[in-house]
């Protein structure tokens, strides 16, 4: 993936297209360029540069540094399965629960995981489960009925859940969703987790003929998910929440579980990018061990019920609404620019005849 240039270098190149339209519609063309831009780079992701690469907390083929030794940086629990190709948290059979933890804490600030995974199984439409969590705790191999871990949790959660266990007629799965917790608000099973949700998307990820891709970004306060389901590098948002706190010096982890219905939960890889960000002077001196997990701006439980309307009430501000208002806003400057220029033309034509 090319590195993107800024928006006032890209901006300042587009000029020499537009010097020579009516002002009117200049302005109009730079910001609907603008915009276009805006779009495309709001949503990047990092191109994976080995630079930032962060092997202490990455899951790599073949797998070296996992086991139960002292110097092992990962650790494996339950059913799951070291192989050369993929790490097999839970095989197709009924009942089983595994996990696999980094044993080495996380202290960056600002930071992008990478998963690649495959879920696979013979169960048919509806006959497969449960699916499995990517963790960043501050406990690690905590098991549990949480997708093999435990339900009270300390920091965040992203469920990948192939089950529906509410029957609930508005939401389709596979389902990704993502929970920050200080530890008092056990995740709901039952009920998908619907109440404490920060958000989420239904994907197809099973049963594919290649690996699938989730890409999870935490930077400046924002949690941003992205999915890859087609193997293009086409990567689609699918949650983006602003107002999340979360501290450093917890573990990464993935874990899995089936019941009476199952699938194979494999980890291909899971890579650790270290954004390069800056942050205010107050921020850096903070000591962010210290930092509860937490959610500003998080909804009420009653406001994590879809709107079928898609309306913008009790709804944060996630990138595609971002991407709507914009466009409402530069169509309005379009069309009064468009009015402005023709009414113009029309004065000069008008003040011709006369002289």
């Amino acid at each position: 993936m090319a590195r993107e240039r800024s928006p006032a270098l890209w901006l300042h190149s587009q000029t020499s297209v537009t010097r020579r339209m009516p002002v009117c519609r200049r302005i109009a063309l730079l910001l609907l360029l603008w915009l276009l831009h805006f779009s495309s780079v709001y949503s990047d992701i990092t191109d994976g540069n080995a630079e930032h690469l962060k092997r202490e907390h990455s899951l790599i083929k073949p797998y070296q540094g996992v086991g139960t030794s002292p110097s092992s940086q990962w650790d494996f629990w339950g059913s799951t399965l070291i192989t050369s190709q993929y790490v097999r948290l839970t095989p197709d059979e009924r009942s089983k629960q595994g996990s696999i933890w980094n044993t080495v804490p996380c202290y960056l600030k600002d930071w992008e995981m990478h998963v690649q995974f495959k879920i696979h199984g013979s169960g048919k439409k509806n006959l497969h489960g449960d699916g499995f969590a990517i963790w960043y705790t501050k406990e690690r191999l905590h098991h549990g009925t949480v997708f093999g871990s435990s339900a009270s949790f300390l920091g965040l959660a992203i469920f990948i859940d192939t089950y529906p266990n509410d029957e609930a007629p508005d939401r389709s799965f596979p389902y990704i969703s993502a929970m920050v917790n200080n530890g008092s608000l056990p995740y709901d099973h039952g009920k998908d987790g619907r109440s404490t949700e920060l958000g989420g998307c239904s994907v197809e990820v099973r049963n594919k003929d290649h690996d699938t891709y989730l890409a999870i970004r935490y930077s400046k306060g924002r949690l941003t998910i992205m999915v890859d389901v087609d193997d293009r590098n086409d990567w689609k948002e699918c949650i983006d929440f602003g107002g999340v706190r979360l501290p450093t010096g917890y573990y990464f982890g993935a874990s899995a579980a089936t019941g009476d219905l199952s699938d194979n939960h494999d980890i291909i890889s899971m890579k650790m990018y270290q954004l390069m960000v800056e942050h205010a002077p107050e921020e850096d001196n903070q000591d962010w061990t210290k930092i509860e997990p937490s959610v500003s701006l998080l909804k009420s439980p009653k406001d994590n019920i879809d709107d079928p309307t898609g309306n913008f009430r009790s709804t944060p501000l996630t990138g595609w609404k971002v991407f709507l208002l914009l466009l409402c806003a530069l169509l309005g400057i379009v069309v009064c620019a468009v009015v402005g220029a023709v009414v113009f033309q029309k004065r000069q034509e008008r003040n011709k005849r006369f002289y």
